[in-house]
This record gives C-alpha cells, sequence and structure tokens, in this order.
C-alpha cells in the first residue's frame, strides 16, 4: 500500500499536467479558428475531442480525489480509457481521410472503434454530468441496435453494428462528430472563454455592487441586487450552477440579513441565475446555437429574447416586492461597502467595452465566433486596467485556462447529444413522436403546448441548459413546428423549458446548488424556486400565441404594447396570488380571483381579456382602499 500511493500520486500528477496542456492547446486552437483562419474540419473536430478526452479525465480524477477515493485501478481504468479513447478517434480520422481520397465504405472492423468511443465517451459524460445525459446517450446507442423488437411507434427496421457505427461516429452531419459539435467547436466555445475571462478579470464583482446602487432604495435590497446582477452576470455564463456560485456566495447572505428567509434567499438566487440564460445578448451561449440551428441571425436572436426575458425578471421583481411586504421589510440605508468607488467605475469597461464589440462586430457583418474572438482580445487588453489584474496577471491566464476546460467538458456532454440526434435521425424516432402529439392535441393548439411543456420539462430535468435544450429541440421541436408555430418561436418554447427544467423539483439542480449556501433545506428551497420562476412557465404560452412580442416576427405596434402591458399586469396578479399578499394579507376568494383573472388576462379574444382587465384594476383599487383603512385604524387604536 506504501508503495501503491505514490505511484497514485505521480500518476494524478501527470494526468493534471496533461491536462492542463490540453487546456492550453484547446484555447489556442479556439483563438485561432475564431479570428485568425480556417482548420480543416474533421481534423478540428478529432483535435478537439482528442484534448476534451484527456481533460474530462483530469476532471474526473480530481473529483474523484477530492472524495478519497483515488487508486492505482482507477488510475488504470483512466489510462485505459485514454488510449481507447485516442484509438476511436484516430480511427475516425482515417475514414473520413479515406472517404475524402476515394471511394470508401465503413467496414465492420470500424466498428469496433467506433463502439469503444462510444463507451469512453458515455463513461465520461456519466462522471462529469451524471445520470440524465449518460442515459440519454446510451438510450441512442440500444435504441439503434436493438430498437426493431419494440412495439408500436418505437420499432425501427434494424441496424448492423456497421450501420450503427456509420450513423453515431464516422457521420460529419449527425453522431458525435457532427453538426452540433462543429457549432460548439467553432462558436460557443470562444465565447466560453469570453464569459470565464470576464469573471476572472474582476467585472463579476463590479457588476455586484452596481447592482447593489441600482437597488437600493427598493425594499428587496439585496434581493433585488441579486436578481440584477444574476441577469448580467448569467447571460455570460453558460452555467446555472456557476452562476449560482459566483454571485450567491454574495448576495445570499446578505439577503438573509435584510430579514428574508434561508429558504427565500437561496430560492430567489436559483431563479436568478437560471434566468440569466436567457437574457440577451450571449445567453449562456444558446442564442450562438440557436442562431445556427435556425438560420436566423443572432442579432436577431437576442432582438426576439429580450423582452420574454425581461418579464422574467419583472415576475423576479415583483416577487421580491411582495415578499419584502408580506415580512414587513423596509427600505435600508447602503453600507459603505456598497458605494461605487473610483477603481469599480474603471472597471465597469471591461463589462462594458468587450459586450460592445462584440455588438459592433456583428453589425459591421462579422460572423459571430469573430465577434467573440475580438471580445476577447478586447477584455485581455483591457483587464491591465484592474489593480487586481496587475497585481497578479496570473488571474487571466488562470481564467482562460478555466474557459478551454469548461468548453472541453461541455464538449463531452454534446456526444451524447450527438448520439442522440444520429440515433432520431436515423430512425425517423422524432417525427412520429411529432405525428403522436398532433393526434393527441386535435384542434387545440393550448392543450398541444402543455404535452410539449409537460414533455420538453421531462426531457431536460438535470440537465445544464445548453444539451437541455438541445435534446428537447431535437425531440419535441418538430412536433411543435407541426402546430403551426414557427421555427423561432418552437426553439424559443423549448429553450425556456429547458432552463425552467432546472426549477423543477425533483430534480432542480439550481436550487440544490443554492441551498448549502443559504443552509436552507434542498427540497423546500427547490419548492420555493418553482413558486419565484413560476413567470417562465407562461411567458412561452404567451409568445406562442402572441409572436409580435419577438419583434422579429409579426411585429404591429399597437398589439404589441397591448400585450406587453397584459403581460405584466398578469405577472402582477400572478406572483400576488403565488405569495397571498399585495398591500395586505389576501383572503382565498380573492387569491383565486387574482389567479384566474390573470390568466384570462392573456385570452386572445378580446371578449374575455377586456373584462379581466377591468376585474384585475378593481382587485388592487380595492385592495389599495383595503389597506389604507387598515393603517388607519390601526393610527387610530393607537
Amino acid at each position: 500500500m506504501t508503495d501503491a500511493a505514490p505511484t497514485a500520486s505521480v500518476t494524478t500528477r501527470l494526468f493534471a499536467m496533461a491536462a492542463a496542456l490540453a487546456c492550453l492547446a484547446l484555447g489556442l486552437i479556439t483563438l485561432y479558428s475564431s479570428g485568425i483562419g480556417l482548420i480543416d474540419p474533421k481534423l478540428h473536430r478529432a483535435t478537439g475531442f482528442a484534448l476534451a478526452l484527456i481533460v474530462a479525465v483530469a476532471v474526473s480524477q480530481k473529483r474523484r480525489a477530492d472524495r478519497g477515493a483515488t487508486t492505482p485501478l482507477y488510475l488504470a481504468i483512466d489510462a485505459a480509457l485514454v488510449l481507447a479513447g485516442l484509438w476511436s478517434i484516430w480511427s475516425f480520422h482515417f475514414v473520413q481521410t479515406e472517404m475524402e481520397t476515394a471511394l470508401y465504405d465503413v467496414t465492420t472492423k470500424d466498428a469496433w472503434p467506433a463502439l469503444a468511443g462510444l463507451v469512453v465517451f458515455l463513461e465520461l459524460c456519466r462522471r462529469l454530468w451524471g445520470w440524465g445525459l449518460f442515459g440519454v446517450g446510451t438510450f441512442g446507442v440500444v435504441y439503434l441496435l436493438f430498437g426493431q423488437d419494440l412495439p408500436g411507434i418505437m420499432a425501427h427496421s434494424g441496424f448492423s453494428l456497421k450501420e450503427v457505427a456509420e450513423a453515431l461516429w464516422y457521420n460529419t452531419n449527425k453522431g458525435v462528430f457532427g453538426s452540433i459539435t462543429n457549432i460548439v467547436l467553432s462558436t460557443v466555445f470562444i465565447f466560453i472563454i469570453f464569459g470565464v475571462l470576464l469573471e476572472g478579470t474582476g467585472a463579476g464583482d463590479t457588476l455586484l455592487k452596481f447592482a447593489f446602487l441600482a437597488t437600493r432604495r427598493t425594499r428587496g435590497g439585496p434581493a433585488h441586487a441579486a436578481i440584477l446582477a444574476s441577469s448580467m452576470f448569467g447571460t455570460m455564463s453558460g452555467s446555472t450552477v456557476a452562476n449560482i456560485v459566483g454571485t450567491g456566495t454574495f448576495t445570499i447572505p446578505m439577503i438573509k440579513k435584510r430579514g428574508f428567509s434561508p429558504t427565500f434567499a437561496a430560492g430567489i438566487e436559483a431563479t436568478a441565475s437560471s434566468g440569466g440564460q436567457i437574457m440577451p445578448p450571449i445567453m449562456g451561449a444558446a442564442a450562438l446555437v440557436m442562431a445556427d440551428l435556425t438560420g436566423v441571425g443572432y442579432l436577431s436572436i437576442i432582438i426576439a429574447a429580450l423582452f420574454p426575458a425581461l418579464f422574467y425578471y419583472f415576475s423576479l421583481f415583483s416577487a421580491v416586492t411582495v415578499e419584502a411586504r408580506r415580512q414587513g421589510i423596509e427600505v435600508q440605508e447602503m453600507t459603505v461597502d456598497d458605494h461605487i468607488t473610483r477603481t469599480d467605475m474603471i472597471n465597469s469597461v471591461l463589462f462594458a467595452g468587450p459586450i460592445l464589440v462584440v455588438i459592433g462586430s456583428l453589425l459591421a457583418g462579422l460572423s459571430t465566433s469573430a465577434a467573440g474572438f475580438y471580445a476577447v482580445v478586447v477584455l485581455v487588453a483591457l483587464s491591465v486596467i484592474n489593480p487586481e489584474v496587475r497585481a497578479d496577471p496570473g488571474r487571466v491566464w488562470k481564467s482562460f485556462l478555466k474557459g478551454a476546460e469548461s468548453g472541453a467538458t461541455l464538449l463531452i456532454a454534446i456526444a451524447a447529444i450527438g448520439i442522440l440526434v444520429g440515433s432520431l435521425d436515423s430512425t425517423g424516432l422524432g417525427l412520429k413522436l411529432a405525428n403522436v402529439i398532433a393526434a393527441i392535441r386535435g384542434e387545440s393548439l393550448f392543450s398541444a403546448l402543455l404535452v410539449a411543456m409537460a414533455g420538453a420539462l421531462i426531457l431536460g430535468m438535470g440537465m445544464p441548459t445548453l444539451p437541455a435544450y438541445l435534446i428537447i429541440i431535437l425531440v419535441m421541436g418538430p412536433a411543435i413546428q407541426a402546430l403551426g408555430v414557427s421555427m423561432l418561436t418552437a426553439h424559443m418554447f423549448v429553450f425556456y423549458y429547458g432552463v425552467a427544467s432546472s426549477l423543477t423539483p425533483p430534480v432542480a439542480i439550481a436550487a440544490y446548488a443554492a441551498a448549502p449556501i443559504a443552509r436552507a433545506n434542498p427540497l423546500m428551497t427547490a419548492f420555493m424556486s418553482f413558486r419565484l420562476g413560476m413567470a417562465k412557465f407562461i411567458i412561452p404560452f404567451v409568445f406562442a400565441f402572441y409572436p409580435t412580442i419577438l419583434i422579429v416576427e409579426e411585429f404591429s405596434l399597437l398589439p404589441f404594447l397591448w400585450i406587453v402591458a397584459r403581460t405584466c399586469f398578469c405577472i402582477w396578479l400572478f406572483s400576488s396570488a403565488l405569495s397571498g399578499f399585495d398591500r395586505r394579507k389576501l383572503s382565498i376568494p380573492e387569491i383565486v380571483i387574482r389567479f384566474v383573472t390573470a390568466f384570462t388576462c392573456l385570452a386572445t379574444d378580446p371578449m374575455f381579456h377586456l373584462p379581466a382587465v377591468g376585474l384585475g384594476l378593481a382587485l388592487i383599487a380595492f385592495d389599495v382602499r383595503a389597506a389604507r383603512s387598515v393603517a388607519t385604524n390601526s393610527e387610530a387604536t393607537q
């Protein structure tokens, strides 16, 4: 045992060094392909996965070491995974090269490295992302191999071992090395590095201070600041959990100090952080993928996403305001530490400058990857204005490597998504499910969207945002488009539920990440997050029935203004009904009437929504009058 421990330690350090070099290589390749020159697609994808393989093994080793489970046996398994993975990736590159130079058909001999590669990447996916994504990828492989024996619509014509390898491994349009991998490597990767660099250069701390300044005169104070900071920070971060850790460790204790319960503090941070994924301009890199998949311009995507995101954050602001009223929390003065300093003003350029570069580059007609490249260059150049960066320049270097590591682990998840893509595309299962949903819905668009919503929430449970969105759009996309909605609306619809799945019990990963920081019960935090983020479940229905909200489709000014006003009104009624409080405690009949009125305000027929708006205004007027009466009587008794 004494000899084994030092050997294991040395091997682990060698893996860590190899992973650091792999992160460096991945980062440099990303910079080159984004802003300098093109790389041969098959070489780019093969190299990307080879480097991601080494990084993923090292990251899984580190997690295992944190649990105290490092043994020579595990290290031997890791070495076998690396060797098998590199063999399979080399086979992909070899076969693709042969296909380009001569007529070449995949043989049974080629199937064995392909199967080894599928096993390696699924195992790494299980280690890094859990059983959910592992199950998705495994289903894709098993379904191709044995699906011909299944009953009903699940049955297909059958695939040989060679055909499975060709569909899932040696195909550059679908499968592991397919078009989604290309999108991530060529477009998303540079923005992942950009987001981590923004945090590492100090932009995140400055954003938090500005958020506190902007919300200093609100009842919610730090709770409102958490919402604002998470919306700005979360749009850069591709991870809800990273957003919670980045801002929540500071905001959650301050929310509790203001007087809110630990469960509420964790819940509001979880809902705000998950909302960052739907906030333009970056949207956690999902906007970039959506632009590629839909063929809609990136600028059009972020314009379409703007008002739905603002509705969501308005709902969170409303929930905090109502909760503060219910608990009797008043506006409090800022502390000295909350004041904006000259350094903060200078550091604000670290956030504003690169974002303006992204938007300016896109308006100038450059590609999204080129915009990300120039944003990274500008950010690194500007980072020297931060005194902390000047004192420790290594922060930028570490952030660059950390960004490459985040991209590498995401690429492992994309391998599982690619397997599902190849399986669905080869068998036509997605179109079969679309026909089933069409049969269930009958003539009702609303009932069909409800079915699509339920399916999206189930498919996205426990998944990171980008993989969740990709899985849901692959499975549910054809069905939703068959309902008569546009491609952009369908993608936005499923994207929202991909994000909402992180708040949906029992697998509410956002709530489980925030609960330990607040020392709150994880399950109660999940239910609180679900309640606070309820607007995220309503907003997709709004833009499905009123596509004018997306601006870039069917826009008309007066209908746009009218549905914006009604949606805001609905959100306020809905938030107050969920809390059972407005300016005073609401009775059960008032809560029920507010719920019904809120939903009716969104009806498409004016015969329903006009009376509902009138009734809603009457309810609020009654509440204001009743609250004044209670206050007057209270003063009189004193």
